[in-house]
């Protein structure tokens, strides 16, 4: 494959890599000639050149991760999540935001200048802007140990919709604020928020929201898009192509937020202001 975006050579880190977005990306990242470290605690299949074994819900899986990957390190990935139900919100909670940045911020000091990082937040994640009150005490916390025990001690301010959505507005909020700190070292940090995906946390979703509400959150590219349709969109965020582009989170949703927005989305009534 062409390596328009340029990874020939370079060193990529995917979790969540066994399945889904992460699976494509890792996929994506080695036809692209990338040298690919999957993480994932399932195996890996996609051929990668490095694969660990992590435990986002553990600490201490992720510190042993952190040391094990070499550096340099040119991108980052952070796919690997949780769909709520039949997982607790606050096991949600960790593995898709606490683990996640946990492990994000340990791998900084090996990313090379000029490199980047992305993470999957959600399409469940619209209307972040105006909870960032909410979650400004869990956004101060600086330690994994520390977020899991304000999520613990607040639960209703934490988990008042489930932990999922929690999850994906806080990815959010912790890119648009920590873009800057990664900045000084000259790492971009971005985001993607999915529209619903075919991937295998779908039936999850379905069975716990309803299949009509996930549909409901449908673009007007009326289907579920394909993983590979969001992982691209994710390599190229991470790519040196986007090289002025941080702090960003892009909606890959087949137009449900521009509708939404709009006051032209004909299954909600969202005040966006």
């Amino acid at each position: 494959m062409d390596d328009v975006l340029g990874y020939e050579g370079k060193h990529a880190v995917v979790t969540g890599a066994a399945s889904g977005m992460g699976e494509q990306v890792a996929r994506i990242c080695h036809e692209l000639g990338a040298n690919v470290t999957a993480l994932d605690l399932k195996p890996v299949s996609t051929p990668v050149k490095t694969s660990i074994e992590l435990d986002l819900l553990d600490h201490a899986s992720i510190d042993a991760v952190v040391a094990q990957i070499d550096d340099p390190v040119d991108a980052v990935f952070s796919c690997a999540g949780l769909p709520g139900p039949p997982f607790t919100d606050l096991q949600t909670g960790i593995v898709n935001f606490i683990g996640a940045r946990t492990l994000m911020e340990g791998l900084l000091p090996k990313v090379t200048e000029g490199g980047a990082m992305a993470c999957i937040a959600s399409g469940a994640g619209v209307g972040w802007q105006q909870e960032l009150a909410n979650y400004a005490p869990l956004l101060a916390t600086e330690t994994f140990e520390e977020g899991v025990a304000w999520c613990e001690a607040n639960p209703e301010i934490a988990f008042p919709m489930g932990g999922y959505r929690m999850s994906k507005v806080v990815m959010n909020q912790w890119v648009a604020a920590t873009c800057s700190k990664f900045g000084e070292t000259g790492v971009r940090l971005n985001c993607l928020n999915p529209g619903p995906t075919k991937t295998a946390m779908m039936p999850a979703f379905e069975e716990n929201a309803g299949k009509d509400v996930v549909e409901n959150a449908l673009g007007v590219i009326h289907r579920y898009s394909d993983p590979a349709e969001q992982a691209w969109p994710m390599v190229c965020l991470n790519s040196p192509r986007f090289s002025y582009v941080t702090g960003e989170a892009l909606w890959v949703d087949g137009g449900f937020l521009g509708m939404l927005s709009t006051g032209t989305h004909p299954g909600f009534n969202f005040d966006l202001a």
